[in-house]
Parts: C-alpha cells; structure tokens; sequence
C-alpha cells in the first residue's frame, strides 16, 4: 500500500483533482489505488530531489505538468500497442529512465506489463529501486548500468525520453529487441532530422503527436521497427 502522498508547497486535495483532470483528459480512469501511488511517487521524487538533484524541476506542480503528465500521456498508446489484455507478460525497457520517468509510470499503472529501467547515474538507479520498494512495484525492475552492455532476455518495446538521437538510441539498445518488437521514442517537436538519421536496418511506421495536459509545447512518439520485421498493427 503506498504512503499518504506529502506534497509541499500544495494541498494533497487540489494535487489530486489536477491530476484527475489529467487523467480524464487522457482517456485514463484511474482507480483510487492508482492515483495514491502516482501521488506518493511524486511526493518521493519532491524528497529525493531535495538532496540528489534528480531533475532540474523543482516546483510540484511543474512535476506533475512537466513530468508526470507527459509520461501518462504515451500509456493509451502503448496499451492499445501491446493489447491491454494481452495474457502473456509484455516486457518493456525503458532506456536512461533518470528517475523513473517514463517507466515507473508505466509499471504503476500497468501491473501486467514487466518493466525495467536502466540508467547510468547511480543515484538515479537507486531512487527507481526505492520507488519499486516503497510502493509496492512488484513489476519494475532498475539495472545500473549502459544499456549496451545489458545482458538480458529481449524486449517487446524499448521506450526513451529525452535520452539521446533516434540513431543513437536504436543503435545502443537493438541487441535487447525481440524480433517484432518496437522502440518508442518520447520526443518534443517532429524530430526530422532525426528520422532521416536513422541507421538502414531500422525504420519509422509512425509518428504520433500528443495533447499533453497543461502542456503548451509539442509532443509526440516517434514509433520504430526494424526494417525487415512485419509491420506492426495500426497505431
């Protein structure tokens, strides 16, 4: 059961209409449990950031706007992408997750879904273990270390934010994908450059632009495969 969020700087009462409203605005209707345990992972990251400076955002409500919004806007598209009630576990990466961003959103959320973040910031890594630990995440993993030099069974999606190129991106982390599988990249603008960047073996089959809440800047998901797998079902 996760701790009573401790918001400073605003009410726990208005924190949780606001992202309600979030939510809502989304198409996500989340349960009770769900929205403690958003709330207390934000209230986690407000402490750890504190001290070990985790993310240049300070300000609570620019977390749950910035943050917490722009990650709870790619979880409808990754549902309808795996099949939200897909039997078998779906296994996700997400790559220089910093502190948990997007990934501990998605396991929170998502407890059929095995997720696991990685990133090479030590404090980083240990914040997202605390996460798993004191709220209960049974289904988020934290490895501490280049996601190049992983060694674990394959991925059916890797997703990033704010992480590196597209070309960079793909190329460090392809070893870990299933055949089949995709990348999904949280960027701002349509990163055009980017996309014609791409090494040959992988290409784009999508590029979905996100309303985030609260949010005035651009958003989108830049969806990848590699070229020679099937193309995947319309996103």
């Amino acid at each position: 059961m996760p701790p009573r969020p401790d918001l400073a700087g605003a009410s726990a009462g208005e924190t949780r209409q606001k992202l309600l409203a979030i939510a809502d605005a989304l198409g996500l209707g989340l349960s009770t449990p769900e929205a403690d345990a958003l709330l207390a992972y934000l209230s986690l990251l407000q402490r750890w950031n504190a001290t070990y400076n985790l993310t240049a955002i300070r300000d609570p409500s620019q977390m749950l706007t910035q943050h917490l919004a722009d990650c709870l806007a790619i979880v409808a598209p990754l549902r309808r992408h795996l099949g939200h009630a897909a039997v078998s576990p779906r296994r996700v990466l997400d790559v220089g997750s910093g502190g948990g961003l997007p990934g501990a959103v998605i396991a929170m959320l998502n407890p059929g879904i095995q997720v696991t973040c990685v990133d090479t910031v030590g404090k980083k890594a240990a914040f997202i273990r605390q996460v798993a630990a004191e709220l209960g995440v049974r289904n988020l993993t934290v490895e501490h270390a280049r996601v190049e030099s992983l060694k674990l069974p394959g991925f059916d999606v890797i997703c990033s934010r704010a992480f590196a190129s597209l070309a960079e991106f793909v190329g460090l982390s392809a070893p870990l994908l299933l055949p089949g599988g995709v990348w999904l990249a949280m960027k701002g603008k349509e990163p055009v450059e980017e996309i014609a960047a791409l090494p040959d073996d992988s290409s784009l089959f999508h590029v979905e632009h996100l309303r985030v809440p609260g949010l005035a800047a651009e958003r989108c998901i830049v969806w990848l495969r590699r070229r020679l797998d099937p193309e995947p079902p319309s996103l």
